[in-house]
């Protein structure tokens, strides 16, 4: 349930001005995304500041798509409905190609409110320049980018596995020519262990490591979106996180378009954010119940229904066909 926020926090939302200079602080896809809608707007003047140097500026995980999810000693073979894999760095530097992005900076917010009408906060899980969040759920994940000698890719094509009690997740996401991405998420933190015993059985070169936390809580546990003055929230910074699969990527371009559609009246735009993710708090709490091992299948059948009947009349969206026989599968790990 959402918690009871300050009415003020959202009054006197920004008014239109005649040119409105704005601040995306976070050149991820919630960031990047929001720089490409905002610099086609004619009375806004938008800049991005990037902590990362350019050269040093990389994509934290990989988007792909899977034929076969192990669910320790079960297999769902999923048909896939449409979902893809693609190069999220690229698409990122695509999407802010020849607007104003200051690169290894990381101003902080008392520098930037002279300057700025409105502050994004696009840090993701960071959430750096909102109000601390007092009860939320993380997942800690690390993900190495990797090279497999000729013939020696462990898989073929994309593979997740499941840990018990759906404490998160293991991946594999090949990237071509031997390249691959591994990495994992697990909130009893058995991630670096279960990736560690897997290079070491598929012996690969590493190329990089990186380690960030995934936020699952979902919108309504991630209040207030703003500081109430200057700074809004977009993205994973306030939940928008699919819990069940934890992909957020186009859950934040979702979240950036209500923000741009409702930037003048921020009062809209945290009920069009409450609205559009009311299905993530299912979600969040029917993850939340197994991992603390207190799902039951009676008891919280209508909650699982819930969330089968969304997954089921958006697979399109999921990229895969969603059958009860699998989710009752994913109910008893």
């Amino acid at each position: 349930m959402a918690r009871c926020i300050p009415a003020n926090l959202f009054i006197g939302s920004f008014p239109s001005l005649a040119e409105m200079k704005i601040a995306v602080v976070g050149v991820g896809v919630a960031g990047a995304y929001l720089i490409n809608r905002l610099s086609d707007m004619h009375d806004v003047q938008v800049t991005g500041f990037e902590r990362m140097p350019e050269e040093q500026h990389d994509a934290v995980c990989a988007w792909a798509t899977c034929e076969k999810v192990d669910l320790n000693s079960d297999h769902v073979d999923l048909k896939l409905k449409g979902m893809v894999s693609y190069d999220k760095l690229k698409l990122i530097q695509d999407m802010v190609r020849g607007t104003d992005i200051r690169f290894g900076r990381a101003p902080r917010k008392e520098e930037l409110e002279p300057d700025y009408d409105m502050i994004l906060d696009a840090t993701g899980f960071h959430r750096n320049y909102l109000p601390r969040l007092q009860d939320e759920m993380w997942i800690p994940c690390v993900q190495y980018k990797v090279k497999y000698a000729p013939g020696k890719e462990p898989f073929d094509d994309f593979y997740l596995r499941a840990f018990p009690s759906m404490t998160g997740y293991f991946w594999y996401f090949p990237l071509g020519n031997g390249y691959a991405h591994v990495g994992a998420g697990d909130f009893d933190k058995g991630h670096n262990r279960f990736v560690n015993e897997f290079m070491k059985k598929h012996e690969c070169e590493t190329l990089k490591k990186v380690g960030r936390p995934i936020r699952i809580s979902p919108p309504a546990n991630c209040e207030p979106f703003t500081d109430g003055r200057k700074t809004v929230g977009v993205g994973e910074s306030i939940g928008t996180v699919f819990a069940l699969l934890g992909e957020g990527i186009i859950p934040s371009t979702w979240c950036a378009d209500l923000f741009v559609q409702n930037m003048h009246d921020l009062g809209a735009y945290r009920s069009a954010v409450l609205k559009k993710f009311e299905i993530y708090s299912q979600v969040f709490k029917f993850v939340q119940l197994k991992i603390q091992g207190k799902f039951n299948l009676v008891k919280n059948a209508g909650d699982m229904i819930k969330i089968y009947n969304h997954m089921r009349s958006h697979e399109d969206r999921y990229g895969m066909a969603v059958r009860m026989a699998d989710m009752l599968k994913v109910a008893k790990i």
